[in-house]
């Protein structure tokens, strides 16, 4: 092997070390924030950022970066106990949940871009959903198992766990996919910056109020979903989900607002069911109107190909010749040649 051979292998080994510690330090940091708002023995919390970031780095770099969400899960897990053989099976739950859903989309040919209608609808149901299945049985059996859980409070523990792990991919995956592609705007109009500080701005000051009063108003958020998704796409839709998201879990854990009176299964039952739906609308539109945006430049594309092989084919003919005349027209222009006999 060449020297220039060896350089070129070691800073490959250099770059993928770097992607290693970087996801296992996100997987860390975000962990420790997502143990914040903690409802079952200090660990099992209804928002748990780790699942987004494993899923969109198995996405972007391959089933290979497992081992970097495994450690990541395990030192995130290691001081909570209850032993080190429990902490190991709740690290492969961890570990084998995002490989899992990553399995799951792939099988359905799931597009990063988020600009198709299947892709929306297989990030909620095959992504969260159902991928996160896994890790909250594995977890909360394990806590059980280890009888550091009583087997009365597995179903109310696995409602907490599988809310938190997939409300981390409802909400942290799409906004990872969207800042990938993001650049710094130019030529925007000073309206333009004007309405994205007002849509983010609103949909926290309306998430607040909704989670904070007595009375039902949680719907009061999906106009400024419907606003982000028609004007700015998943780009503004991303981060009106994870403010509204964010606001509506903390809520949640306090049982303040609409999650007042209710024991901890039916708390669940109900973020799940709102965050879910803010998701799946937010993740929707965003996805038909990116479908149409996309249809419309194919059709603009194929009109200028069109008039350009009209151009070459008859040169010397004004391309008005060729646009289609109305019926009236077409009547009144072929009797200017008539005589009367």
């Amino acid at each position: 092997m060449t020297d220039a051979a060896r350089g070129a292998r070691r800073r490959q080994y250099a770059a993928e070390g770097l992607r290693v510690a970087a996801v296992v330090a996100a997987y860390y940091v975000s962990g420790k924030i997502g143990l914040q708002q903690e409802l079952v023995r200090g660990q099992v919390t209804p928002f748990w950022p780790p699942t987004g970031i494993a899923l969109v780095v198995l996405l972007l770099w391959g089933l290979r970066m497992w081992p970097a969400v495994a450690l990541g899960a395990f030192l995130v897990n290691v001081a909570l106990g209850p032993s080190i053989l429990p902490v190991l099976a709740i690290t492969v739950g961890n570990t084998l949940a995002p490989v899992f859903a990553c399995l799951l989309l792939r099988r359905v040919g799931f597009r990063i871009a988020l600009d198709r209608l299947q892709d929306a609808l297989a990030l909620v149901f095959l992504g969260a959903l159902v991928g996160m299945v896994v890790s909250a049985t594995v977890g909360t059996g394990v806590l059980v198992a280890s009888e550091a859980l009583a087997t009365d409070d597995f179903w109310p523990t696995w409602s907490v766990w599988w809310t938190g792990d997939a409300m981390g991919v409802l909400v942290v995956a799409p906004l990872l996919l969207a800042a990938r592609d993001i650049r710094w705007p130019r030529g925007v109009s000073a309206l333009r910056w004007t309405e994205a500080v007002a849509l983010l701005g609103g949909t926290a000051a309306v998430s607040v109020l909704a989670t904070h009063s007595r009375l039902d108003l949680l719907f009061l958020v999906v106009p400024f979903l419907v606003w982000a998704a028609f004007r700015f796409q998943l780009v503004g839709a991303a981060p009106c989900v994870l403010i509204t998201s964010v606001i509506t879990i903390h809520a949640g854990a306090r049982g303040a607002g609409p999650f007042a009176g209710h024991d901890l299964l039916a708390q669940m039952v109900i973020l799940q069911a709102f965050n879910g739906t803010v998701s799946l609308t937010a993740l929707l539109l965003s996805a038909v109107i990116a479908e149409r945006n996309r249809t419309l430049r194919e059709i603009e594309r194929v009109c200028e190909r069109l008039t350009e092989a009209l151009s070459r084919l008859a040169p010397e003919e004004p391309l008005d010749r060729w646009a289609p005349s109305r019926p009236g027209e077409r009547e009144r222009g072929s009797g200017k040649g008539r005589q009367r006999p």
